[in-house]
């Protein structure tokens, strides 16, 4: 049995897994993206979650967080900068 060395393997998803949902992967790599997520339930559940997390992020607002984390995020934006 011949290995495809084009196929992808678990890490290369995760890696893989934003640019593949903000459409940045060219033609080849979402192919062999989606090839993988056709045989793997693993990493199809683990984007369905990212997918679900981008999903419930988006409906976050300031008054979801305490005067704490909000000051830890100012931080880390601040030196992020």
């Amino acid at each position: 049995m011949l290995l495809d060395r084009r196929a992808i393997a678990c890490q290369e998803m995760v890696e893989l897994v934003s640019d593949y949902l903000e459409g940045a992967l060219n033609r080849g790599e979402r192919r062999r993206f989606e090839r993988h997520l056709a045989a793997c339930p693993h990493c199809s559940e683990y984007l369905a979650q990212m997918r679900e997390t981008i999903r419930l992020t988006g409906r976050l607002v300031p008054e979801d967080f305490t005067p704490q984390i909000r000051a830890e995020f100012g931080e880390l934006f601040r030196r992020w900068r």
